[in-house]
C-alpha cells in the first residue's frame, strides 16, 4: 500500500439514496490533495483535480485505491450496519412471502449483471454474450411474475462467472461464498466480493495507464506554468534565488566537522565529493543541492520555488519525516553504544526496540519535547536492562543508565554531536540517492543508518520521485536559468540536456 491512502467507501444494498430495492457498490471516489497555502500567484488554483490525480499516480508508482470501512464504533459505521442488514432483512421477507416476491431480487441481480460486465476486459465478447444471455433481465422479470425465479441457480452461475473474472487475491473469498446455502447471505457476500474484484479493476486500470497519466501530467502542469509566465513574467524569480543559492553553497568550503569526512566517504563517494571538489558546477550538482534545500526551507520564508508550489505540501511531509528519521537513528546509535552488539545483534531486539521508539516519538507532537524525551529515554533504556538480563548478560550499572537516559534526552539539540552526525549522513543519503538512484545509494550504509534502511528506502524513493518528476515538468525552465549561474554556455546544454 502506498504512504499516500485513497479510501473507497463500498456500499452495501440499502443506502437511504439507494430506495429500498436498489442496492449500489460505489466507484472509487478520492478526497481532494492538500495543498500549500494561497500563494500571490495562485499557481495551485490553476491545476484542476484530474491533473493532480494524474500527477500522484506518475510519480507513485505503488498508487492504489483503497476500499473504506467505516468502523462498527463509529455512529456512521452503526447507522449504515443497521440499514443494511434492514434491507437484507427485506430481502429475506420478500423471499419466503407466499408467493415470493422477486422485486428486490431482481434489482440486485440487475446491478450484479451491471458490475459483471464492467469487470469485463474490452476483447471478451464471447464472455459478455454469455452474461448478457443467462441474466437476460426481460426473461427474468417473466420467471417472476410466474414465481419461477431460481434465484439459487442463478446465483450458483454468478460464482461460477466470478471465478472465470476474480484476481488470485480473490480466490479464496469466493470459495467460501460456495459453502453458503442461505440465498440471502448468499447474494449479500456476492456483492461485497464483487466490490473488492470492482477496486481490483480499478487499481489494474490505474496501473495500465500510469505512463500515459505521468505524460499528460508533465505536458499539462509545463502548459499551464508557461501560460502564467507569459501573463507574469517575474513567475520564476523566486526560482532563480533557489537555484543561486544552491549554486553559492557549493561553492562555499565544506563545514568543519570532525564527521564529515567518514559521512560523506561511506554514505555516497561521487556525490560527496563532486559537492565538496573545487571543480566547476554542473547542472546535476546545482539542482540536487538546490532539492536537499527544500528539505530545510524556512517555513516563515515565503520565497518558495515557483516550479515547486504544488509539491511543498509533500516536502514538508518528507521534511517531518527525515526529522523523525534522524531522531530515531540517533536514539538507536545512542542505545547500541550502551548495549553493546551482542543485543543489537538480535533483529528481533532493534525491531522492538524500534517499535517503542516510534511509538514514543508521536507524543512528542502532542507533549512539551523535554517531557516526552524523558518518556522515551526511561522507556529505552527500561527496555535494554531488561533485554540484557533475558539474555544473561550484565545489566547496565546507575552509572552507565544514568549516562543514557541523560544522552537519550538531549537527542533532539540540534548542536547534539550525535544528531549532527545523523542528520549530515541522511542528507548525503538523500544526495546520493539523486545522483546514484536509491537502490545503489543502499549497498554500503555508514555506522548509524543500517539500522533504519527501510525507513530510508522509503524516503529516499519518495524524495527522488518528486524531484525526477519537477525536473520532468520544468527542466527547460531550469536549464535557461542554469545557463546563467554555470559558464559556460555552450558545455552547459549537454549537461542539461539530461534534465
Amino acid at each position: 500500500m502506498t504512504d499516500v491512502e485513497e479510501n473507497v467507501p463500498l456500499k452495501d444494498p440499502g443506502d437511504a439514496e439507494s430506495g429500498p430495492c436498489k442496492p449500489e457498490i460505489s466507484g472509487p471516489t478520492r478526497e481532494d490533495m492538500s495543498s500549500p497555502k494561497d500563494h500571490p500567484f495562485r499557481l495551485i488554483d490553476t491545476v484542476n483535480d484530474v491533473s493532480k490525480l494524474s500527477k500522484e499516480v506518475g510519480m507513485n508508482h505503488d498508487f492504489h485505491m483503497e476500499e473504506k470501512v467505516l468502523p462498527l464504533s463509529s455512529l456512521e459505521g452503526r447507522v449504515q450496519e443497521t440499514m443494511h442488514n434492514a434491507f437484507w432483512d427485506h430481502l429475506e421477507e420478500q423471499l419466503l412471502a407466499t408467493p415470493p416476491d422477486f422485486s428486490c431480487a431482481l434489482e440486485l441481480l440487475k446491478e450484479i449483471k451491471e458490475i459483471l460486465l464492467s469487470l469485463l476486459l474490452p476483447r471478451r465478447n464471447r464472455l459478455r454474450s454469455e452474461i448478457e444471455e443467462a441474466l437476460d433481465m426481460n426473461l427474468l422479470k417473466q420467471d417472476a411474475e410466474h414465481g419461477a425465479l431460481n434465484v439459487p441457480r442463478l446465483s450458483k452461475y454468478i460464482l461460477n462467472m466470478m471465478t472465470l473474472l476474480c484476481a488470485p487475491v480473490r480466490d479464496e473469498a469466493v470459495q467460501k461464498l460456495e459453502n453458503i446455502t442461505d440465498p440471502v447471505r448468499l447474494l449479500r457476500g456476492i456483492f461485497q466480493v464483487l466490490g473488492l474484484m470492482k477496486m481490483d479493476m480499478v487499481n489494474y486500470t490505474i496501473q495500465s495507464l500510469q505512463p500515459q497519466l505521468q505524460e499528460h501530467s508533465v505536458q499539462y502542469e509545463r502548459a499551464k506554468f508557461q501560460e502564467l509566465l507569459n501573463k507574469q513574467p517575474s513567475l520564476l524569480d523566486h526560482t532563480t534565488k533557489w537555484l543561486t543559492r544552491a549554486a553559492a553553497d557549493l561553492s562555499m568550503p565544506p563545514p568543519s566537522c570532525p564527521d564529515t569526512r567518514d559521512s560523506s566517504s561511506v554514505v555516497c563517494p561521487s556525490p560527496s565529493e563532486a559537492a565538496n571538489s573545487p571543480e566547476p558546477l554542473n547542472p546535476k550538482m546545482v539542482l540536487s543541492q538546490g532539492f536537499l534545500n527544500l528539505l530545510l526551507w524556512d517555513p516563515e520564508d515565503e520565497e518558495f520555488p515557483e516550479t515547486l508550489l504544488m509539491d511543498r505540501a509533500q516536502l514538508q511531509e518528507l521534511e517531518a519525516q527525515l526529522r523523525q528519521l534522524t531522531i530515531l537513528a540517533s536514539v538507536l546509535l545512542v542505545a547500541s553504544s550502551f548495549s553493546g552488539s551482542v543485543l543489537f545483534g538480535s533483529p528481533q531486539f532493534v525491531a522492538k526496540l524500534k517499535r517503542i521508539t516510534k511509538a514514543l516519538m508521536e507524543e512528542l507532537k502532542s507533549r512539551p519535547e523535554e517531557e516526552a524525551l524523558l518518556t522515551v529515554s526511561e522507556q529505552v533504556s527500561q527496555e535494554i536492562h531488561q533485554s540484557l538480563q533475558n539474555m544473561g548478560l550484565a545489566a547496565l550499572s546507575s552509572d552507565n543508565t544514568a549516562s543514557l537516559i541523560g544522552e537519550l534526552q538531549n537527542i533532539t539539540k540540534k548542536e547534539n554531536c550525535v544528531h549532527s552526525v545523523i542528520d549530515q549522513r541522511i542528507h548525503l543519503f538523500l544526495k546520493c540517492c539523486l545522483v546514484l538512484g536509491v537502490q545503489r545509494s543502499l549497498l554500503d550504509l555508514p555506522v548509524g543508518l543500517t539500522l533504519i534502511e527501510a525507513e530510508l528506502a522509503e524516503l529516499g524513493q519518495k524524495f527522488v520521485s518528486l524531484t525526477h518528476h519537477s525536473q520532468q515538468v520544468f527542466g527547460p525552465y531550469y536549464m535557461e536559468i542554469l545557463k546563467t549561474l554555470i559558464p559556460p554556455a555552450q558545455a552547459l546544454e549537454t549537461e542539461v540536456g539530461s534534465l
